[in-house]
């Protein structure tokens, strides 16, 4: 335990002080400073000015990345006869219907991305309360409720990152891996602030974009100027 005490001792004092920096700084320190065994996500967190509560102050969308997460996704699929065929032959993880229903039902979740067919909504319906909460309903808007079974895998595969504001106003998400280059992690955070940006709410009032903080899995989290987020 004392290493590890050391370790986030020296990342504390190394960001100590720092604050409002431009996302290539932040890039930087991060970087610098994240020490653990594995290849750590670069976490983006942006505190908005809604209340998620009211109808007309929900932000929520999706965003391909330029350079991808660096992370493995695990897609689910429900679907029937040809676009279930069509989902495994793009690289869908588990494809199904009532089965996979069952599954799920079961307490048996093994995927980090869900898509439906249309036709197959009134089974994903009855899972509303098991998939809402974790942020995996198919939804229309976000492009996993689609009889493009194949164009919605391959994105959740290439880097497609979905975000929803949480109650209190904060969208966060991973933007990629300690081990991308700078240049590529500051690309992906321009990328999403940008989709963040485009998402704004009719009912958003005053400052929108409120604070954007970067850190890495293990590490502290420093401030960026939401100026510098949103250049390019």
């Amino acid at each position: 335990m004392a290493k590890i005490a050391k370790r986030v001792k020296a990342a504390r004092e190394a960001f100590a002080g720092k604050a409002n920096l431009s996302v290539e700084e932040a890039v930087s320190l991060i970087k610098a400073n994240a020490t653990a065994k594995f290849d750590e996500t670069i976490e983006i967190a942006m505190n908005l000015g809604v209340d998620p509560r009211h109808a007309d102050q929900m932000v929520r969308g999706v965003v391909s990345l330029p350079n991808g997460t660096g992370k493995t996704v695990r897609v689910a699929v429900f679907a029937r006869g040809p676009k279930a065929d069509e989902a495994t032959a793009a690289g869908a993880d588990i494809v199904g219907a009532e089965d996979l229903m069952e599954t799920i039902q079961s307490g048996k979740i093994e995927f980090d991305r869900c898509i439906a067919t249309p036709d197959m909504m009134p089974i994903v319906g009855r899972l509303g309360k098991i998939l809402g909460p974790r942020n995996l309903m198919p939804n229309p808007k976000v492009g996993t409720v689609t009889m493009d079974v194949k164009a919605a895998v391959e994105a959740a595969k290439g880097g497609q990152v979905q975000f929803k504001a949480e109650k209190a106003g904060v969208v966060h998400a991973g933007v990629g891996k300690v081990s991308f280059d700078d240049t590529k992690l500051a690309e992906n955070i321009r990328a999403f602030v940008d989709a963040v940006a485009k998402a704004k709410p009719t009912g958003a009032k005053g400052a929108y974009m409120k604070q954007v903080f970067l850190s890495s899995t293990m590490g502290p989290g420093v401030s960026v100027s939401v100026e510098s987020a949103t250049q390019g």
